[in-house]
């Protein structure tokens, strides 16, 4: 198998290189989240998981390229056989996708009231794509996972490793299609909440981008990496996406829980008080007689009253959006 370096180690090179970078963009998210964020701790310990995943996978995919590069320069003999490490950054990939995807489709469930039919087309489509990624450890180990990270894979070669395309256009196309399914669903159920009142409204429409964003961008690295495995199957190419999946979820995740401040302060910023509606109640008030005026008292009383408890279940329905949106 004849390789050039340009679309093969130079394609690796550049995904290692900018998911180095999206992973110091997540450690600034991290350590911003630790410092300004008070939740509870499952999803504290959510987030760490995520974050060692995530170091974890740099520093194996780091591995694989210092050594083609350095250890193994001028050895044509050493660049066609794989290294241990380009084959556990998967399962490391795969652990950082599924706790990510898992979290949204627990957003799923709680924003369905627990709808199990929309929370398990999403639940199939997040465990499938993580049991074909283990899958591989099935096939070519002899005792699951722990034998494939002892590194006792049959896999010796590139070549032998285009075996395995068929696994990586489905794991690939599950990625995206879950990602996807998860963003409409969100998008869905978050407006069938809306109230009609500006001030919750404004949040759920925020919520709703936010949860298109994080969908989109997971859902774009997963296509271009099924579109390059399909018509360039012979290059890295692919590999150069693959690498950069993990940090995109990472680092979607961080700033969907660190975005949580602004999306309440563009909430709060829009008020319909009762002080104000009782202002321009009095603007169609008659001014030429007492008698109106007074006659007029009671009604616009009780339509204050009415415009403030509209306003507290308002309040209720936001709150309660926001309750299952974040978890």
């Amino acid at each position: 198998m004849v390789f050039h370096l340009d679309n093969t180690l130079g394609a690796a090179f550049i995904g290692v290189v900018v998911a180095a970078g999206l992973h110091g963009v997540s450690c600034v998210q991290a350590w911003w989240y630790y410092t300004h964020q008070n939740d509870r701790w499952p999803l504290k310990l959510l987030v760490a998981a995520v974050m060692v995943f995530d170091t974890v996978h740099q520093g194996l995919i780091s591995h694989t390229l210092y050594t083609y590069l350095v250890t193994n320069y001028d050895n044509p003999i050493e660049l066609s056989q794989i290294v241990w490490s380009l084959l556990v950054e998967v399962l490391f990939n795969g652990l950082t996708a599924l706790l990510v995807q898992s979290f949204l489709t627990v957003r799923i469930w709680r924003l369905s009231n627990r709808n199990s039919w929309l929370t398990g087309a999403a639940l199939i489509l997040v465990l499938g794509e993580f049991v074909i990624v283990t899958s591989r450890f099935a096939l070519y180990s002899t005792w699951w996972a722990p034998a494939y990270v002892a590194l006792s894979l049959q896999l010796q070669t590139f070549a032998e490793l285009t075996e395995l395309k068929s696994l990586s256009i489905t794991v690939n196309s599950l990625a995206a299609a879950g990602d996807v399914l998860i963003a409409a669903t969100l998008c869905k159920l978050l407006h069938s909440s809306r109230t009609g009142f500006h001030r919750s409204d404004t949040m759920i429409r925020k919520l709703m981008m936010w949860a298109v964003n994080t969908g989109l961008i997971t859902s774009i690295c997963a296509i271009a990496s099924l579109i390059s495995i399909t018509v360039a199957g012979n290059t890295f190419i692919y590999i150069l996406f693959f690498f950069c999946m993990g940090r995109l979820y990472c680092n979607s995740l961080l700033a969907t829980l660190n975005a949580r401040n602004s999306i309440r302060g563009a909430a709060d910023g829009v008020h319909t008080t009762s002080e104000n509606l009782s202002l321009s109640l009095r603007e169609f008030q008659p001014k030429n007689t007492t008698l109106s005026i007074s006659s007029k008292r009671p009604n616009i009383s009780i339509k204050i009253d009415t415009t403030q408890e509209f306003n507290r279940d308002a309040d209720d329905v936001l709150s309660e959006a926001e309750e299952k949106f974040w978890i």
